[in-house]
């Protein structure tokens, strides 16, 4: 069966400062060289330290901004990067959740009516907004309100719902409960993975909180630097993460264990100015176990046990 989202090799830069008569503009390379497949009914989550490409991945992925090189195959039709007319035609299918609902809608409507605006715009029946708003759990007298008179949680809840009114088959998730009380984003992850399992839909989750990860995706890529350098099943990462860096980011989450409290973090210091980053290993600076062929060689993402990781060291580190 064809997967249901397919990227190959997304790159896109910006420019970093003005241009002079003596400088050249730097770019900067904020997704570089991304390959990733989604299949139907899947969750991947994304996730790494703030900057390291994670929303411009999901923006591409949306068609919202052009890739630079490399181009996206959604349901077996080919999309190139530029191509934003060949995404508008598939924008029934792939929705977007915003990390802040309150932002993506407007504060003179009503719910109901933004709810409704996409059926709109696509003239399909307006009673699907009804039903929306029940499977995410809004009453309908909900639908009279503006949104400075709900909750967080209940603003998160009318960005679902005007998500589901299209019936996509892909959904894209920025942070979308990392703005919430711990007790809502429980609630939201719940209805998150309920409408998957009733709907069969596909996720792009992405999140810098490894907690709500391990609770909703089934496979996990690590970003660092606009690359990816790991991608693994939900379990396997969990178990055991093979690149330091995806090392790190597990041993840094608190874990209420007296057997495990007096290990402390590694420390692996502050990340480099994403406008300059180290050549080859982009980790390599901040890595425990660089050596030299790490300052010298950029490493591929290579199969590994039925998982991928960007490291020369990855067998030794594995034992």
């Amino acid at each position: 069966m064809t997967a249901l989202l397919h990227a190959e090799s997304l790159r896109k830069s910006y420019q970093v400062g003005r241009r002079s008569l003596f400088r050249k503009a730097r770019r900067f390379n904020a997704v570089d060289g991304v390959s990733l497949t989604l299949e139907r009914g899947e969750t991947l989550g994304i996730v790494g330290e703030s900057g390291c490409g994670k929303s411009t991945l999901s923006r591409l992925v949306l068609g919202l901004s052009p890739c630079d090189e490399g181009g996206v195959v959604f349901d077996g039709t080919p999309l190139p990067g530029q191509d934003t007319e060949a995404w508008r035609r598939l924008r029934r299918r792939v929705q977007l959740i915003y990390q802040d609902a309150a932002g993506a809608l407007d504060p003179r409507q009503t719910i109901r009516t933004q709810i409704e605006e996409p059926l709109r715009i696509h003239g399909l029946p307006l009673e699907r907004a009804q039903k929306a708003m029940a499977d995410v759990g809004l009453v309908p007298a909900m639908g009279s309100r503006h949104p400075f008179e709900l909750s967080g949680g209940q603003l998160q809840r009318v960005v679902i719902a005007r998500a589901l009114t299209l019936n996509p088959d892909l959904i894209v998730m920025d942070e979308p409960v990392s703005a919430l009380d711990v007790s809502i984003q429980a609630q939201i992850v719940n209805l998150i993975q309920d409408l998957q399992r009733d709907r069969g839909l596909a996720y792009l989750f992405v999140t810098h909180d490894l907690s709500v990860l391990r609770h909703v995706s089934d496979r996990v890529a690590v970003m660092y630097l606009g690359e990816v350098v790991e991608e693994a099943p939900r379990d396997a990462f969990f178990d055991g993460a093979l690149h330091p860096y995806a090392r790190a980011l597990l041993e840094a989450v608190p874990v209420p264990d007296p057997a495990r409290r007096s290990r402390a973090a590694p420390r692996i210091g502050d990340p480099p100015n994403p406008a300059a980053p180290p050549p080859a290993c982009r980790f390599h600076p901040r890595c425990p176990f660089a050596t030299d062929v790490c300052r010298a060689e950029r490493p591929a993402l290579r199969d590994f046990g039925g998982r991928r990781a960007a490291c020369h060291r990855v067998e030794e580190l594995s034992q």
